[in-house]
């Protein structure tokens, strides 16, 4: 098992997914259009969609010292969406969220941010970037408010499938410096 497989956090567990979430990702969250709108990756449609997230998670594991993961409430175990690390080099990665619907508002998002800057702390990223769409407010106010700046706008350089398919939009980008070299 490797390291930081499970987080927990004062309300919160992030652990890695297993296949046999499958339906839970996908009935909380991925099939969600409201959920989705904002979201890079196109709505899971299928079941099928969601074993290919998952095997993707597992193949993000295998490649990094971290991946995806799961979060989920300490109270209960109810899945709440998804965040992670997707490492470009061993010292630079990225990150994002997503809640299912009836999660949002809660402080959740931000706490499971805090929990992915430290385990980019303990595995030694230097920069950890994220990306969302200029009108999702809610998710840049979550990075803001953990500390990361923002960097700029990034013109018309991503798809949101589910929300006008087929057109790039303006995305910003944000990063927080998380361990400075020595």
């Amino acid at each position: 098992m490797k390291n930081h497989e499970q987080v927990e956090t004062d309300r919160l567990i992030l652990r890695r997914p297993h296949s046999n979430d499958v339906q839970r990702i996908y009935d909380r969250y991925a099939h969600d259009p409201e959920v989705t709108r904002w979201l890079a990756w196109p709505r899971h449609e299928s079941l099928e969609d969601t074993r290919g997230f998952l095997a993707f998670c597992d193949l993000e594991w295998q490649r990094g010292p971290v991946g995806p993961y799961l979060i989920e409430s300490r109270a209960g175990g109810r899945l709440l969406g998804s965040t992670g690390l997707s490492f470009e080099t061993p010292y630079r990665a990225m990150t994002g969220y997503v809640l299912a619907k009836d999660a949002w508002g809660n402080g959740f998002a931000t706490e499971s941010l805090r929990a992915i800057v430290e385990i980019a702390r303990r595995t030694n990223v230097v920069r950890l970037a994220a990306l969302c769409h200029e009108m999702n407010t809610a998710s840049w106010r979550v990075l803001e408010k953990c500390g990361f700046a923002r960097e700029g706008v990034l013109r018309r350089h991503s798809e949101f499938p589910n929300w006008k398919p087929g057109e790039p939009w303006n995305v910003l980008c944000y990063s927080l410096v998380v361990n400075e070299p020595t």
